[in-house]
C-alpha cells in the first residue's frame, strides 16, 4: 500500500507537519508496511516556507526588517534550489500576527518589510522568488513593497507618499524609474488563494478590513484610496488591475505584485505541490489523505484538500479528507475529487479541548477510517477471487 499524506495546517492547534506526522501514525497502525509520503501543505499564509522545506532541501536565511508599523524585527525566508529560488511569506515581515489587537491598522501599516525580504533575495543572486501573500496586516496595495524596491509614488506637488493605504488616496503619479533592475531578471510567482478584486463590495478594504483593525468609515476611505491607486498603477503597468482575479489578497498586495513586479499570480496549493514534486508522488499512491483546521463552502475555492484533490483526480487516486470540522454539504467535494470528508471529533467539547486533543484525535481518526477502508478492501478482493459453481454454467 502507497499511501500520500498532504494535510495543511489545522489552524491553532497543529502545523502542516505535526498533522501529517499524526496521520502517518494512524496509517501504520493499519497498515504497518505501506509506503508513506508526506507532503506537510500551506496555501502561500503562515507556514509556507516550513511546509515546503519539509518537502525539498534548503536553507534558511533571518535578517532584520520592518514590521507593518515600521519597526525593526528579524523575518525569516528560504532558499532552494542550491541558492537559485527564495521562498518568502510576507506573513513573516508584514503579517496580522506581528501586531497586538490595539495596533491593528490599516489605514497606516505597510508591506515595506515583505520589500526588504525580496530585495536581501535579489542581493543573494536568486533567479526565481515564490512568494506567499496571505495572512496580511496591510492595505497599501503592496506600495510599501515598491518603496522598498526602488519605487517613488507621488502626490500633486511631486512630494513622496507616506507609508499605509490612507495615504494612496492622495496619489498622483508613480515614478519607476529607480525599480531594482535585477527584478527583470527574476520570475516571480505568487500563492494567492482569494479572487477578490481591489475594489468595491467584494474588494480587499471591504473584506478583510474589518479583521486588520478598520472600522466603517476607514474602510470607505481605504476603498477609495485602492481605487485611485489602482487606476494610477494600471496606467503605468499597462493593465486593468481593477479587474485583476486576486487583485484584492493581502490588502491589493495581489494587484501590486503583478503591477509593479509583472508578478504572476497562482493558487497557492498548486504552487506548494509543484515545489514538492507531489505529481510524481501522487503518480504512484494507491490512496491520498488531506485536511485542514475546518472544511466548509470556502475550501472549494482553492483550498488545500481541493488543491491536492485535483492532482490525484489526474490519475484515479482516490481521496479522503480529515478535517477538525466539517460543515455543510458534501456536494462540492465529491466534485473536487474528494470521495469522503470526515471530522476528527470524537464528542462536545469546547474549542479549548479541541485543540488540546487535536493531534491524538486526528490519528485515532486517520486510524478508524482506514480500518473501514482495508476491510472493504479485503472484500472486494474476497469478491474478485470468488469462483463460480460450475453447476451455474
Amino acid at each position: 500500500m502507497r499511501i500520500v499524506i498532504a494535510p495543511d495546517s489545522f489552524k491553532g492547534c497543529l502545523n502542516a507537519l505535526n498533522a501529517a506526522q499524526a496521520m502517518r501514525r494512524g496509517v501504520q497502525q493499519v497498515y504497518p508496511d505501506s509506503i508513506i509520503e508526506m507532503i506537510p501543505m500551506a496555501d502561500g499564509g503562515e507556514g509556507t516556507v516550513e511546509a515546503i522545506l519539509c518537502a525539498v532541501r534548503g536553507e534558511k536565511i533571518k535578517i532584520d526588517v520592518t514590521d507593518p508599523l515600521g519597526r525593526s524585527i528579524v523575518a525569516t525566508y528560504a532558499l532552494i534550489d542550491e541558492g537559485e529560488t527564495a521562498i518568502i511569506e510576507m506573513a513573516a515581515a508584514s503579517g496580522l500576527t506581528l501586531l497586538g489587537n490595539q495596533e491593528r491598522n490599516p489605514s497606516v501599516t505597510s508591506t515595506q518589510g515583505t520589500g526588504l525580504l525580496i530585495k536581501n533575495a535579489l542581493d543573494r543572486g536568486v533567479k526565481k522568488i515564490l512568494l506567499g501573500i496571505g495572512g496580511s496586516a496591510t492595505n497599501d496595495g503592496g506600495a510599501g513593497l515598491a518603496i522598498a524596491l526602488g519605487v517613488k509614488l507621488l502626490d500633486a506637488q511631486g512630494n513622496v507618499l507616506p507609508q499605509g493605504g490612507a495615504a494612496l488616496a492622495n496619489l498622483v503619479n508613480i515614478d519607476m524609474s529607480g525599480l531594482d533592475p535585477r527584478l527583470a531578471k527574476v520570475q516571480i510567482q505568487v500563492a494567492c488563494d482569494v479572487e477578490n478584486p481591489l475594489c468595491g463590495p467584494e474588494g480587499a478594504s471591504v473584506v478583510y478590513g474589518p479583521q486588520k483593525g478598520a472600522n466603517p468609515e476607514d474602510i470607505q476611505l481605504m476603498d477609495k484610496a485602492l481605487q485611485k491607486f489602482g487606476e494610477v498603477l494600471s496606467k503605468v503597468a499597462g493593465i486593468n488591475l481593477l479587474e485583476l482575479v486576486g487583485g484584492g489578497a493581502a490588502g491589493g498586495l495581489g494587484a501590486g505584485v503583478v503591477g509593479f513586479l509583472g508578478a504572476k499570480l497562482r493558487p497557492g496549493s498548486q504552487m506548494v505541490l509543484d515545489v514538492a514534486n507531489a505529481d510524481e508522488k501522487i503518480k504512484h499512491a494507491d490512496l491520498v489523505l488531506t485536511g485542514e483546521g475546518k472544511t466548509d463552502f470556502q475550501t472549494a475555492y482553492g483550498k488545500v484538500p481541493v488543491g491536492v484533490s485535483a492532482l490525484a483526480l489526474k490519475y484515479s487516486v482516490p481521496v479522503l479528507a480529515i478535517s477538525g470540522s466539517v460543515e455543510g454539504s458534501p456536494d462540492f467535494l465529491a466534485e473536487a475529487g474528494i470521495a469522503s470528508c470526515f471530522s476528527v471529533s470524537e464528542g462536545p467539547a469546547t474549542l479549548e479541548e479541541a485543540f488540546l486533543k487535536a493531534e491524538k484525535q486526528l490519528e485515532r481518526a486517520v486510524w478508524r477510517i482506514l480500518t473501514v477502508w482495508k476491510l472493504g478492501e479485503e472484500s472486494a478482493v474476497k469478491k474478485m477471487n470468488c469462483k463460480i459453481p460450475s453447476e451455474m454454467w
